[in-house]
């Protein structure tokens, strides 16, 4: 109790001390000062000198210290340590001795930390805040990573004659700078500037990286980032190998209602000597008026195989394309123009439809007088081929109209019955083909019924099942036009479209006739995480449809037996699997999806299997394994790999491992990455990867799961 009235007393006489200042200094924005202390005198020459946790407030500035001794005559402190001075939460200084004006914003520090975000610590023999702006220190060691008491030194530091730190333009200049591993020198700087750990983004170079593969031999990128302003930027990062040169650049810009970004690089190098290669891809995406929305993607490349030389990126096929969409509650509309480029062996772009137009709008009603939904939808699309030549060059537009009526009741005993009442208008237009004639139209008027029993029970555990049988008897009137079949060339039969009336992807083509679906579904939630779900369905028609492919799974009369499901434990494992089996129960496809997840790794694999179908080009039954997956070895190491193979082929495809240490002041990650496949432009390669970043100067403030602990 003594020791709070000593404090309460020494705080109310030094605040009603410095009162006519304080009124005097209102008048130039000048904050008071608050004092608290154990113990509180004044001199006969009027210095004040408080002693014990003696605390010191000035705006955002706090200082605590075991003495402090000011002189008003001179506007001076004298502090004895050990000092903490903190400047609005983010800047901490530590010493053990200070001789500071007034206003704690200029003087001289001994025996000095600096501690910046609570990442980057400066220490230094003495430390003299010369300006309001400016913090001048000597001989100074500056390091992110934790220093323990052990007498060792931290696992990397810098080492200068001279530090000065800007606080105004948060910038660290160095002199005479040595960079050291422990306590090893390994770089020298005479000069050096680096950003403190509050800057966001600033100009200036980035962590190198190492880069060796098989075709460009071991190469090293160093990027350098310009803020052009604040709002935009650009890296540029020269490649430098023995059969490379190769500038990247990259540039983002935000604005009030979007934002871009553009990625682009330039080579020459030993693969194709004497040529100019290069990539350029884009992306933006912009918020208009009226809920519409603008994006756009740009994909291009020099040659089939720079991408994959350079690791920029994996994608075989490329899409340019321009999007305006508009996304509202009961209406969609939709604009986009697309460009592909193949870069497959085998594939001529002439020859395949490369401009692609798509229009889309649907809306729907909920009419009063009769009830239910009424919706209208109207598609129109075009893909054009550079080929002049016949039957290989052609060229398909088509405008398709649906009106649909759907409407569900409840019956008694729990049935619940939905009917689709519908009628379908198409147009096509097909150029440069002389086998099909030029303009046809069709009207295609349909309706289905469909049936459900759902079957719930809730048991007292709050575990819940779900059974629900499901049938649908559906009729598509018309005859099918005579057009080649350009879109809907690939058919999957999943639980999503057992009961759609059409399963054909693309409005080009129609399912028609009498067509019938059953199914069961079944789920099991637990509230503990044991989740489970079932779907088992088929699809019967009066005639078979000859535009459905063997892969499809929807040939004959009667489909293959769809069966997919899903199974979740607490324990971390995900199983989900689908496939499709015909009357002999032989497997026509069969995909499987099982991971495994701990609260320190994943490991997950995936498996496919497909009946060879020549009729979509595919020679051959495809029988491929995909596994892939991390392990946090401990709160600093961390493995992950993959790898891909092939059964038909009989090897691997891809594979690949990596492994990153993860501390409060560094980062490493290593990775060997292997393509084993042959084509015309490419050859099986090896990349290997290392990055290391020096955590500390930047705005990112580390995470205490990473921060490394000292042995007692």
């Amino acid at each position: 109790m003594a020791d709070m009235l000593s404090r309460l007393a020494a705080l109310l006489f030094f605040v009603a001390l410095s009162c006519p200042a304080a009124a005097q200094q209102t008048a130039t924005d000048k904050p008071p000062t608050v004092l608290i202390a154990d113990e509180l005198l004044i001199r006969e020459d009027r210095v004040l000198v408080a002693r014990g946790n003696v605390e010191a407030f000035q705006g955002t500035t706090r200082i605590t210290a075991s003495e402090i001794r000011y002189d008003q005559s001179a506007g001076s402190l004298e502090i004895r340590g050990p000092i903490a001075i903190t400047d609005g939460g983010r800047t901490t200084i530590l010493a053990s001795a200070a001789s500071l004006d007034e206003n704690l914003r200029t003087g001289l520090l001994s025996s000095a930390r600096l501690v910046m975000n609570q990442q980057l610590q400066l220490a230094a023999v003495r430390m003299q805040r010369v300006t309001p702006r400016y913090d001048q220190l000597y001989k100074t060691t500056v390091t992110s990573c934790r220093i323990c008491e052990d007498g060792k030194p931290p696992l990397w530091q810098i080492r200068a004659k001279r530090v000065i730190h800007d606080r105004e333009e948060r910038q660290i200049y160095f002199d005479q700078a040595q960079f050291r591993i422990r306590n090893i020198p390994v770089a020298y700087f005479p000069r050096l500037r680096l950003p403190d750990p509050t800057v966001e983004r600033t100009t200036g170079f980035l962590i190198p990286s190492l880069r060796t593969t098989s075709e460009l031999a071991t190469g090293i990128k160093i990027p350098y980032f310009i803020a052009i302003d604040p709002h935009r930027d650009i890296t540029v990062t020269p490649y430098v190998s023995a059969r490379t040169r190769t500038l990247e650049l990259r540039y983002r810009q935000a604005f009030v209602n979007g934002r871009i970004d553009f990625e682009t690089a330039v080579s020459r190098d030993d693969e194709r000597p004497g040529e100019t290669r290069g990539y350029l891809f884009g992306l933006g995406n912009f918020e208009l008026r009226d809920d519409f929305r603008l994006t756009f993607d740009l994909e291009l490349t020099s040659d089939d195989a720079y991408l994959e030389n350079y690791g920029y990126s994996g994608k075989d096929r490329l899409d340019s394309a321009l999007t305006i969409s508009r996304a509202r509650r009961d209406e969609f509309i939709s604009a986009g123009l697309i460009n592909y480029k193949s870069l497959r062996d085998g594939d001529v772009n002439a020859e395949l439809p490369t401009v692609v137009a798509d229009l889309y709008y649907e809306t729907r009603y909920f009419p009063q007088g009769f009830g239910g939904e009424l919706r209208f939808t109207a598609n129109a699309h075009s893909h054009f081929r550079y080929s002049d030549e016949d039957i290989i060059g052609r060229d398909v537009s088509r405008v398709n109209v649906d009106t649909d009526w759907l409407r569900g009741w409840t019956l008694p005993g729990g049935l619940r019955a939905d009917a689709t009442v519908g009628l379908s208008a198409d147009l096509f237009n097909i150029t440069q083909d002389s086998t099909t004639p030029q303009n046809q139209t069709q009207l295609s008027p349909r309706t289905a019924l469909a049936l459900r029993y759902p079957l719930a029970k809730t048991s007292q555990d709050g575990v819940s099942h779900l059974l629900e049988p499901v049938a649908q008897i559906g009729w598509t009137g018309g005859d099918r036009l005579d057009i080649p079949n350009e879109e809907s060339t690939r058919v999957e039969f999943d639980g999503g479209n057992l009961l759609s009336l059409s399963r054909f992807p693309r409005a080009d083509r129609r399912e028609r006739g009498t067509v019938g679906a059953w199914g069961i579904n079944w789920s099991r939630y637990n509230p503990q995480g044991w989740d489970s779900s079932m779907t088992l369905g088929q699809v019967v028609r009066a005639k078979a449809d000859d535009s459905f492919t063997v892969s499809s799974g929807l040939t004959g009369t009667s489909s293959d037996l769809l069966l997919a499901g899903q199974f979740k434990t607490p324990g971390g494992w995900d199983i989900t699997a689908r496939t499709l089996f015909n009357d002999a129960f032989d497997f026509t496809k069969a995909e499987f999806r099982g991971e495994y997840s701990t609260g320190r790794g994943r490991i997950g694999g995936t498996y496919i299997w497909l009946d060879e179908d020549e009729e979509i080009g595919s020679v051959g039954n495809v029988s491929e394994i995909l596994l892939d997956g991390f392990y946090r070895v401990d709160r600093h190491w961390t493995t992950r790999a993959n790898w891909r193979y092939d059964f038909s082929a009989n090897g691997a495809v891809t594979a690949g491992a990596g492994v990153s240490y993860n501390n409060e002041c560094v980062s490493v990650d290593f990775s060997v990455d292997r393509r084993f496949t042959t084509s015309t432009s490419l050859e099986p390669s090896t990349t290997l990867g290392l990055n290391i970043g020096l955590n500390g100067f930047s705005a990112r403030k580390g995470t205490e799961t990473y921060t490394r602990t000292c042995k007692s």
